[in-house]
């Protein structure tokens, strides 16, 4: 059975305990977190997995540089950190973190569009950084999610095929790839072709519409995309990683909601 994850919301209650609660009566099935959030409160976090049952399964950002910085002092820290949230999601039963190589740093499609390193010095790096968190990941038995980003986000991984790349380079066995709709809708020529090509590494999923907005808001053929998961026994959880536009953010929400879940029974015929 696949899970039904959430990031966090302004609308959701802020004590955390009070947050899981909300979460499970809105029928979702697990929670996203905040890495920032985890590092600061674990025990916060902990306690309220405990006390309400629900999980918090996957772990998205939150830690400080990237794992293919440009500066070397914040890529180390980078891969401190994110060691620390692999072990931390192994602790509370967790599955793995969200990692892309970098966001918001560099883009080929915006000026300057040169670099400050070749693309052969950014695979030496990514390579490095990946060896060294997939051994936390082995060790704590918990994934780093590998995600590639737009171009207008990132100039280092951008499709699944990229991603796929330096899985198979580095034969990383914690090491698998996030699929986002909202990115693949930009990066991909046919989302369902390049999710059958590379679905024996994908492991986890972002859901947002074409506009980052929520599902059904926008353009993306949701459907189509959902059948190319089915047809490669897709079974990990998909998180909802989207803004949420509407006079009444919390109906439309739970709209979003239904609307994925309906067209997941109707495809894996689920009653």
């Amino acid at each position: 059975m696949i899970q039904f994850l959430t990031q966090d919301k302004d609308f959701f209650p802020q004590p955390f305990v009070e947050k899981l609660s909300y979460l499970q009566q809105m029928n979702f099935d697990g929670f996203e977190i905040d890495g920032k959030f985890l590092l600061n409160n674990f025990e916060v976090v902990k306690e309220a997995i405990e006390t309400t049952g629900f999980p918090v399964l996957t772990c998205c950002g939150g830690y400080e540089g990237w794992i293919g910085d440009f500066n070397e002092d914040k890529r180390q820290k980078a891969i401190q950190q994110i060691s620390i949230l692999l072990q931390g999601m192994a602790a509370i039963g967790g599955k793995g973190i969200v990692v892309p190589a970098a966001w918001g740093m560099f883009s080929l499609r915006l000026p300057p569009m040169t670099p400050p390193r070749t693309a052969e010095e950014d695979e030496v790096v990514l390579l490095n950084s990946l060896q060294k968190l997939n051994e936390v990941g082995k060790e704590n038995e918990v994934t780093l999610f590998l995600e590639p980003l737009n171009r207008y986000e990132d100039h280092m991984i951008n499709t699944l095929q990229k991603a796929n790349y330096y899985i198979e380079k580095g034969a990383f066995s914690n090491v698998s790839i996030i699929a986002d709709f909202y990115h693949m809708n930009i990066e991909e020529a046919k989302m369902e072709e390049t999710i059958i090509e590379h679905g024996n590494q994908i492991r986890h999923i972002h859901l947002a519409d074409n506009h980052r907005y929520q599902p059904g808001s926008g353009h993306i053929d949701f459907e189509k995309g959902f059948r190319a998961l089915k047809a490669i026994n897709y079974n990990g959880a998909m998180a909802f990683e989207c803004r949420v536009i509407g006079n009444d953010v919390e109906t439309e929400y739970k709209k979003s909601l239904e609307y994925i879940k309906g067209i997941y029974h109707r495809i894996w015929r689920i009653e």
